[in-house]
């Protein structure tokens, strides 16, 4: 199930809670995520949710992968096809402490283009906004 995929996913990522309680997230994910946005589940070979990503237009809107599934690949399949469908560019946010999401990225090449103290999202914590431009656009 998604929904128990990107709970455990944020808890094991962040020190601290999520905005909502987990059943609105349950509900958010089934109300809102899976029908309104386009969204990509990856899962293993017996059926279980271990990634997840969510286009809303032009910004890579969610990327989770479950806890022990990161470092295989599967976040930059995600990466790679948001390119594909979206080559004029994307954006997307991350909370500023997630060193490991900065960090893969600014090796898919995204770049920092504004960085906040929280006040714009709901759990209050400093976050970084990214873009990823296709080099001719670049230029």
């Amino acid at each position: 199930m998604v929904s128990g995929m990107f709970l455990a996913s944020f808890k094991a990522t962040y020190d601290f809670p999520l905005a909502h309680t987990d059943e609105e997230v349950r509900g958010w994910i089934r109300d809102d995520l899976i029908p309104a946005k386009e969204t990509w589940v990856a899962v293993d070979g017996v059926g279980a949710v271990i990634g997840v990503m969510a286009l809303d237009g032009d910004d890579l809107a969610q990327l989770y992968i479950a806890p022990g599934w990161t470092g295989r690949g599967i976040g930059s399949r995600f990466v790679e096809l948001a390119k594909r469908l979206r080559p004029t560019g994307l954006s997307l946010f991350t909370f500023q402490v997630n060193r490991g999401a900065r960090r893969f990225y600014e090796r898919h090449g995204f770049i920092v283009v504004d960085e906040n103290d929280g006040a714009r999202n709901e759990e209050r914590q400093p976050d970084v906004r990214y873009e990823w431009c296709p080099e001719a656009r670049r230029a």
